[in-house]
C-alpha cells in the first residue's frame, strides 16, 4: 500500500527550510494554551467527524485547510482572490539544495562531512508512483530533517539542543527507472515549536518532489511508526480520517535493514489520483483535492 504523506509549503528563501518555528528556552507561561486545551481542541474534532460517518458523511482523506488546533493554519492557505504570477519569476525564489547535476552520494547524509554523525543510522526507501502505481522515474527528489537531538541548522531554529558539525541534514538524488529512491540518514528527534505550551513534534522528514518544473513542487513529510506524539500533535491531526492518517507513516522493513549497520524503513509517495500524497496545494485551493 502507497504511504501517503504530509506537505507543508514553505518561504522560498530558506536554503534549509524550517518545518516550523521552534520555541525558545524559556518558562512556562500560564496564560499559554495547554496540550491538554489543544487535545481537547482535537478530541471534539474527531468526535464530530466520527458522527458525520455514522450519519453518512464523506470520508475525509485529506487535511483540512482551517484546522483550528493548528494555530497557523489559517496562513498556510489563500483567502483572498489569486492572481496570475510569472512563472520564471517564481523559479527564481524556489529553494533547491543545489545547482549541478545530482552525484548518487548526495543521498547519503552521513557521508557529507569529516566525521560519523551522532544518533541512530536508517536507511529510507521506497517509490515514486503515479496514481494508477506506475513507476516515476526520473524524478528530482529532496529531502530535510532536523538532526537526532531534534536541532535544525537553520537561523531560526533557537531549540536550546546540540548541532552535530558531522550532520547537515539534507540531501537529494533522482528516482530510478522503477521510480525507486534511497537515503541513508540519522533519524531525526522531536522538537518543540510555538502552537501551545509544551508543544512537540512527531519526528519527521521533510520531501520535496518538483514534477517536470519548480512551479509544480510539492513538500511533505515522512513520520515514523510507534510516535507517542501523533495524538497530540495539530498538524499530523489536520487530516481527521484514521486511515488515511495512517498512510502518512512509513514501515519499518527489516528486509531493507543491513546488519550492524542501519534500520531500514519503506514509503512510496503517490503523485495523483485518490490516493495522492498529501499537499495543500495552494495553486488550486480546496478544488485542487477533489481530483
Amino acid at each position: 500500500m502507497p504511504q501517503h504523506i504530509n506537505a507543508q509549503q514553505l518561504p522560498g528563501d530558506e536554503a534549509v527550510p524550517a518545518a516550523e518555528p521552534h520555541a525558545g528556552h524559556l518558562p512556562p507561561d500560564r496564560a499559554i494554551e495547554t496540550q491538554a486545551d489543544l487535545s481537547a481542541e482535537i478530541n471534539a474534532l474527531a468526535d464530530a467527524y466520527a458522527r458525520a460517518l455514522k450519519d453518512g458523511g464523506a470520508v475525509e482523506t485529506q487535511p483540512r485547510l482551517d484546522y483550528p488546533p493548528y494555530r497557523s493554519s489559517i496562513l498556510r492557505h489563500p483567502t483572498k482572490s489569486l492572481h496570475h504570477a510569472d512563472p520564471e519569476t517564481i523559479e527564481l525564489y524556489s529553494p533547491a539544495f543545489g545547482h549541478q547535476d545530482v552525484h548518487a552520494l548526495e543521498s547519503d547524509l552521513t557521508i557529507q562531512h569529516n566525521g560519523e554523525p551522532q544518533g541512530e543510522r536508517i536507511i529510507v526507501a521506497g517509490k515514486v508512483l503515479d496514481g494508477d502505481g506506475r513507476p516515476v522515474a526520473g524524478q528530482l527528489v529532496e529531502i530535510w530533517q532536523a538532526n537526532a537531538a531534534g536541532r535544525y541548522i537553520h537561523k531560526r531554529d533557537q531549540h536550546p539542543a546540540p548541532l552535530d558539525p558531522n550532520f547537515t541534514g539534507i540531501g537529494r538524488c533522482i528516482t530510478g527507472p522503477d521510480g525507486s529512491y534511497r537515503f541513508t540518514t540519522i533519524k531525526p528527534g522531536a522538537y518543540p515549536w510555538k502552537n501551545h505550551l509544551n508543544a512537540w513534534r512527531p519526528a519527521h522528514i521533510h520531501f520535496s518532489m518538483f514534477g517536470t518544473e519548480f512551479t509544480q513542487r510539492i513538500i511533505t513529510q515522512m513520520y515514523f511508526p510507534g510516535d507517542q506524539l501523533f495524538p497530540l500533535d495539530p498538524i499530523y491531526q489536520t487530516i481527521v480520517d484514521q486511515d488515511a492518517r495512517d498512510r502518512l507513516v512509513a514501515k519499518y522493513d527489516h528486509s531493507l535493514t543491513e546488519p550492524e549497520w542501519a534500520l531500514g524503513y519503506t514509503w512510496d509517495i503517490v503523485l495523483t489520483g485518490p490516493k495522492r500524497t498529501w499537499t495543500e496545494n495552494e495553486a488550486l485551493g480546496a478544488e485542487g483535492d477533489e481530483e
